[in-house]
């Protein structure tokens, strides 16, 4: 606004430094006199939409730097919850995989105890499978030498005779 009433004064010095003749002296209160009822003219006209245009200009450059620190605030606040669900996703990753040594290693010890378990069973049927088929072998050698026995005379039935057969069975 001073800037508006600084050039009306700087155009009104040019037009008031031109002389007319031998009138030079009278004549400046007649033309300041003008030059105020100009300006308060023009200021009653032009100071109202410029102080609108003004002031409406800061308030729409308020308003836009409003919106820019909003979006900023909000992109901040989007960072801060995509860093956090960043660290929450990393624990969780790391908890997966604790977990899933735990149960391999369960898994594992769950297997190893299983195998030699069956193992064990199995090492108890062989034992149990060997010592029936000894017993099947014994009773086969047996009823063998006792069916040879009976078939020989019954005269030559002494200890040698039972010795030698039973060694023959062995050997």
């Amino acid at each position: 606004m001073s800037r508006i009433i600084l050039l009306m004064l700087m155009v009104s010095t040019y037009a008031l430094a031109s002389e007319n003749g031998a009138e030079h002296s009278t004549d400046i209160l007649w033309r300041t006199i003008n030059f105020l009822v100009f300006a308060g003219i023009v200021w009653y006209f032009v100071a109202e939409p410029a102080k609108n245009y003004f002031s409406g200009r800061s308030k729409s450059i308020a308003d836009e730097l409003q919106k820019v620190q909003d979006k900023l605030n909000e992109s901040k606040i989007a960072k801060e919850k995509a860093l956090q669900k960043l660290n929450d996703a990393e624990r969780l990753a790391k908890e997966i995989l604790e977990n899933s040594k735990k149960e391999n290693k369960v898994v594992q010890d769950a297997i190893i105890n299983q195998c030699n378990t069956d193992l064990e069973v199995i090492t108890k049927q062989n034992i149990a499978l060997m010592e029936l088929e000894k017993r099947k072998m014994v009773r086969d050698v047996v009823d063998t030498t006792l069916s040879e026995l009976l078939e020989q005379d019954n005269n030559s039935f002494d200890k040698k005779a039972m010795v030698d057969v039973i060694l023959k069975k062995v050997a």
